[in-house]
């Protein structure tokens, strides 16, 4: 298994009154660090092929903090994947301050077809992205 690393800078206004990151912006660093991750597996959030548009939709995404992170911080986000199903993939977030981790999240997304007619489709992951997304799959020791 391979990480995907992804570092940012925390922003004044992802802050609250206290200075800290507001709980909701760890959300929008997940997104961007998922963003980031399918464009170094040759992809993007968006992308095209033969038959028109697809995209990833979220499905549901959680996170659990252990730490504050403030103003001017560089947090290290850890991207891995926690599963990979045929027309799914769920990533395992961890967001690290130096040496220590201060925040573990998971989001769920699904590949589908966008068209402007209709509402997104689910369809199979192309296969040539499910082998590079393969590359960060969590494996379990036995």
């Amino acid at each position: 298994m391979d990480d995907f690393h992804y570092q940012r800078r925390v922003e004044f206004c992802e802050t609250d009154a206290a200075g800290i990151a507001h709980f909701s912006a760890f959300f929008q660093y997940m997104e961007q660090a998922e963003h980031a991750f399918l464009r170094n597996v040759g992809t993007s959030v968006i992308a095209r092929d033969d038959d028109g548009s697809i995209s990833w939709p979220r499905v549901n995404a959680t996170c659990d903090y252990t730490g504050p992170v403030r103003f001017e911080d560089v947090i290290d986000i850890v991207v891995r994947i926690e599963r990979l199903g045929s027309k799914s993939v769920t990533y395992a977030f961890e967001f690290r301050l130096e040496e220590n981790v201060v925040a573990i999240g998971k989001m769920t997304a699904v590949c589908c077809r966008i068209t402007h007619d209709n509402p997104p489709s689910s369809m199979p992951i192309p296969s040539w992205l499910a082998e590079q997304m393969r590359l960060f799959l969590i494996t379990v020791e036995s």
